[in-house]
């Protein structure tokens, strides 16, 4: 089957990115669905929180497709975006189960490992373990910003291999360049962005201290101004990286695009207000068959709402949702 994307009209009361950006995270769906929670044990005695969302009127069977959701920086499985996509998801039959990442559920995790943008073995362990819990289920992965950034690195670090995990995946809002962005994101209106950002992730560090203080300096990690001073004397050390230069290296996604070899989709918009808009891989996009794009010139980060408002679509989790629902029906 031949997917085709429709076209994006973005709202013209929400004109530029950062409207885009700041408006949708109020104006998405936030009712409607009630969540289990179940939790899996790591191998190294941590801990990760899964969701497995129940949209109203919407009863699905034992052998439905099954998609995990992977949120954004300092999200949560049962954010907006979230919520949307599983309603989106559920009206094409299609259950949904949302990852939150170690210290994202509401309790903080109980080793001193964070999670990160390149952190795909905890993707693997759900992925497989959902294999376990629905081994009749055709299966997919969904991920938004730094989720987008996992779930690219994951099917295409795995190239032939990913098959055994999902089936077909989409990736909304990625970066290809984590360098590119830090800097962009060290200067202008953007810094805004990483203050909302550090804001959340402070917490987390003090209240894991006692862990943290023999792997990294605490107080030099706390008074970190921008996204590279994090991962330099943070990200980086708790996650094996030499510093932040490694670990954007390692973890930027656009060095795993070749490999894809599952049905994939990209959406990404040039005026998305975290990413340098020449980070994108044109022509490696253009050179896998495996991939389709959506790149639009509007749309913000994680935005994409059309329409009027109170009559508004949330463009980017409808397009996903119909390409999942094509491909798993394909698979």
């Amino acid at each position: 089957m031949t997917f085709e994307l429709a076209p994006f009209v973005p709202s013209k009361w929400l004109p530029g990115g950062h409207t885009q950006t700041v408006f949708s995270r109020m104006m998405r769906r936030k009712f409607g669905i009630i969540f289990q929670r179940r939790r899996l044990d790591t191998p190294d005695g941590d801990f990760i929180d899964l969701d497995f969302p129940e949209v109203a009127s919407y009863l699905l069977p034992d052998d439905a497709p099954v998609v995990l959701l992977l949120h954004g920086l300092e999200g949560n499985a049962r954010r907006s975006y979230a919520r949307e996509t599983y309603y989106r998801l559920a009206q094409l039959g299609i259950r949904s189960v949302g990852m939150n990442y170690r210290s994202c559920s509401g309790e903080i995790n109980r080793v001193a490992r964070f999670y990160h943008s390149g952190a795909t073995d905890d993707v693997e362990l759900v992925l497989r373990t959902l294999t376990e819990w629905f081994p009749r289920s055709k299966r997919g992965l969904i991920g938004f910003s730094l989720g987008a950034n996992l779930t690219l690195k994951f099917v295409g670090e795995r190239g032939t291999e990913a098959k055994d995990w999902v089936d077909t995946a989409v990736a909304i809002s990625p970066p290809f360049d984590m360098k590119k962005s830090s800097d962009l994101l060290a200067r202008g209106f953007a810094r805004l962005y990483v203050r909302y950002f550090l804001h959340s992730l402070r917490p987390k560090v003090k209240a894991k201290a006692e862990l943290l203080a023999p792997l990294v300096d605490i107080e030099t990690l706390l008074a970190a101004r921008t996204f590279r001073e994090f991962d330099d004397y943070g990200t980086a050390p708790l996650g094996g990286f030499r510093d932040a230069d490694d670990y954007y290296a390692q973890c930027s996604t656009a060095q795993f695009l070749p490999s894809i070899r599952i049905p994939t989709l990209v959406l990404r918009a040039l005026d998305d207000p975290l990413f340098a808009p020449d980070d994108i891989p044109y022509d490696v996009i253009a050179a896998n068959p495996c991939l389709a794009a959506g790149i639009t010139p509007k749309g913000g980060h994680m935005g994409f709402i059309s329409g009027r408002p109170g009559q508004f679509t949330c463009w980017a989790e409808q397009e996903a949702a119909r390409f999942l629902a094509a491909k798993l029906s394909e698979a």
